[in-house]
């Protein structure tokens, strides 16, 4: 903490300064935490996640966990950390698109420019400023470094950790992109937020997969967000019926949040989506050039064309149309092994009998791959 008058002076002017131009840059808020009472919750918590193997296939949550722990464990020169907000709220619910079956339905955070890339820019922007002015030096990170941003948020009084693990806030309710901005600067934190939930249980309770085995703890494992995006290999039969026509992410918990009732559309035109959800029988022909062209500069290209298809391909065995059946037959003769599998899954979901005995004798007297081979045998 600043110790002389000429030190307060300029901790309170570096202050003010990053929180005007945080905002003039377009960022929805911006405050300091509490590096002092940054106390070992958040810590405890992943440990608790990793130690039952809740994290699934995100090793690097095990391998840097002890880098999580506090910020100068990440960096011990650190004195000081802004966190800065943007809005993503949308217009409307998106559990509506739930309702539309044939259509493909990707998380709000991923319909429009990538977020990393829109906060990072405006991020060094704003530190090369801080230090022009004031000197010190800074790190930026935007959800690709070893960094406990909710909790950080949290302290710096942003909002707090919901029931579904995600930050609320008063204002955005549960629609915030968070990035932090590590300072050598002392400068005077802001008080943390009591945590509002109360005995609110929406969240928990919506989820369709059970995600959540106790308030404020996720099982990754069961997260569609997780099965949709991380997951590496098949997703697990009992889940699949879950998905529904969920193919990047889930938003169900976020979105039944009482306090949305504060949040706002976001005003950012970068997060705006570029296409509403597209039908199933588009995405589900996609080749590996569509895809990159279509979902260039959004978070949903780095999952690859062959698990985004594979999403697809369940989103159309939950339909149980005979609309997709040349589809499905199609996707059967796929070249990537997960898009084979899964619409297998579908066939199976969606054909009759006779049909579905033609597709798998053909498909089963050319594969090699037991994976697909097991999908036709469930």
């Amino acid at each position: 903490m600043p110790t002389s008058i000429s030190e307060n002076s300029r901790a309170d002017a570096a202050k003010a300064f990053i929180v005007k131009e945080a905002r003039a840059a377009g960022f929805d808020d911006a405050a300091v935490a509490d590096l002092t009472a940054f106390g070992d919750a958040p810590g405890g918590r992943l440990a608790d996640m990793v130690g039952a193997g809740e994290h699934g296939e995100m090793a690097w949550l095990k391998d840097t966990a002890d880098r999580r722990k506090h910020p100068q464990a990440l960096w011990p020169e650190v004195r000081s950390v802004v966190m800065l907000a943007q809005n993503y709220g949308p217009e409307d619910n998106p559990l509506d698109d739930l309702a539309h079956t044939d259509r493909g339905v990707v998380s709000v955070y991923a319909r429009g420019r990538d977020y990393h890339d829109v906060m990072k820019g405006r991020m060094k922007t704003l530190a090369q400023r801080l230090v022009s002015r004031f000197g010190g030096d800074v790190k930026v990170f935007v959800d690709t470094a070893p960094v406990m941003e909710k909790p950080l948020a949290a302290a710096a009084g942003l909002g707090w950790q919901g029931k579904h693990t995600n930050l609320v806030s008063r204002h955005y309710g549960s629609w915030l992109f968070l990035g932090a901005l590590f300072t050598t600067l002392e400068l005077e934190p802001d008080p943390a937020h009591a945590d509002r939930c109360g005995s609110c249980r929406r969240c928990l309770d919506v989820c369709p997969t059970d995600a959540f085995p106790a308030p404020y703890r996720l099982d990754a494992r069961r997260c569609i967000a997780y099965l949709t995006i991380e997951a590496r290999e098949m997703i697990p039969v009992a889940f699949r019926r879950a998905m529904g026509n969920r193919i990047f992410g889930c938003d169900d918990c976020l979105a039944v949040c009482p306090w949305n009732r504060f949040a706002k559309a976001s005003a950012e035109m970068q997060f705006a989506p570029r296409e509403g959800p597209a039908p199933l029988q588009e995405l589900g022909r996609l080749d590996d050039a569509a895809f990159r062209k279509r979902y260039a500069g959004t978070p949903v290209k780095r999952l690859g064309r062959e698990r985004f298809v594979r999403n697809v391909m369940v989103a159309v065995g939950n339909a149980q149309s005979d609309d997709y059946a040349e589809l499905i037959s199609e996707r059967v003769a796929d070249e990537a092994p997960q898009v084979r599998a899964a619409a297998a899954w579908a066939a199976r979901q969606t054909l009759d009998d006779a049909p579905l005995r033609r597709l798998a004798d053909e498909a089963l007297g050319r594969e090699r791959d037991a994976m697909v081979r097991a999908e036709w045998d469930l």
